[in-house]
């Protein structure tokens, strides 16, 4: 019997962000501190224009694998000032027309888009748009102050789809307000909207948040990281199937994030130990539907791109393989592309 891992192939261009921290948002979601994702204070509008080119500047004066993808993250890019906008769109034109980034992206909220604000985006030379959806269930995003609702969410998504630029959608498994059944609906949603690719980020406690003063007073619990460990392999796997990268699990580490980390499914192996469990759990499945029984097969053979993953993070699967009567003595590390049971 064989079969192929479903992760769609891909590869994209490196992407160098520009942070603007809270830059055109309305208010503060109580999961947000961007001082510390990524490493910047807030700015008043006055004085973004003279930072933002002062760090176009730094960027690309740095030596760069060419061509690579300018990001504008950390704010609502679509609700930024006017002026500021076009100052951001003209740069990256100019950049782009002189061969120095192939390609532009924005973060921004569900409820800050439009079909024409989308379409004059895409003739200005905006290329991605990642949607800051975090749950397509009302609840949680109630509970979290996004102040928008799940339907919000899903006509955004198809707003940017329509308008013709690629779709990134951002999910935030145990946010407040949040079940793991919650976290299965907003799986099923994004899967039937099918993004260009995803961000898995589990809800984290933060210093200096909201959440976290609800996290001290005994009002929010966060996911345990079991939790997040049994929810998110499913997903992983229905995103895969369905031809979705995820590109991310868990925050990316920023200097002087890790210390201000106070409670929540944290890992610095989140990434690994979750492909693991969904590597697992492909395997049992294939076996499942060929009908193959546990312990009957003599020899395994896995592609050697996966062996790195394949026990998991300090082989913490190995127990769990056993289970299924597949171990060093009977597995085989392959070049070739499909698993196969002998």
């Amino acid at each position: 019997m064989r079969f192929k891992h479903p992760e769609p192939a891909g590869s994209s261009p490196p992407i160098y962000p520009v942070f603007l921290p809270f830059a055109g948002c309305r208010e503060r979601c109580v999961f947000c501190s961007q001082e510390a994702q990524t490493g910047r204070s807030s700015l008043p509008d006055a004085d973004l224009p003279a930072f933002l080119q002062k760090s176009l500047a730094a960027l690309i004066g740095r030596s760069r694998p060419q061509p690579f993808e300018l990001a504008y993250y950390g704010g609502t890019f679509t609700a930024l000032p006017p002026a500021v906008r076009d100052f951001l769109l003209q740069r990256a034109a100019e950049l782009k027309a002189a061969g120095k980034i192939c390609s532009l992206r924005c973060s921004t909220r569900p409820d800050a888009v439009t079909p024409p604000l989308l379409l004059e985006l895409k003739e200005r030379g905006l290329d991605t748009v990642e949607l800051g959806v975090q749950s397509f269930c009302d609840q949680p995003l109630a509970r979290s102050r996004r102040n928008y609702s799940g339907d919000t969410a899903a006509r955004a998504c198809r707003m940017v789809k329509e308008a013709g630029l690629r779709l990134g959608v951002q999910l935030m498994p145990g946010m407040p307000g949040m079940s793991e059944e919650n976290f299965k609906r907003d799986a099923a949603i994004a899967a039937d909207i099918k993004p260009d690719f995803m961000r898995l980020y589990p809800c984290l406690v933060l210093g200096g948040t909201p959440l976290a003063e609800l996290w001290r007073s005994g009002a929010f619990t966060p996911w345990s990281l079991e939790a997040v460990l049994r929810t998110l392999p499913p997903a992983l796997l229905l995103f895969w199937e369905r031809g979705i990268r995820v590109i991310r699990l868990g925050l990316a580490p920023q200097a002087g994030l890790r210390e201000n980390i106070l409670a929540g499914p944290e890992h610095p192996a989140l990434g690994q130990r979750l492909r693991s469990l969904a590597l697992y759990r492909l395997v049992r499945l294939n076996m499942e539907q060929a009908g193959l029984p546990e312990g009957s097969a003599r020899r395994f053979r896995v592609p050697r791109r996966f062996q790195g993953e394949f026990y998991g993070h300090g082989g913490e699967l190995k127990a769990t393989w056993a289970e299924l009567g597949l171990g060093p003595a009977n597995v085989e590390w392959s070049d070739q592309e499909y698993f196969e049971f002998v």
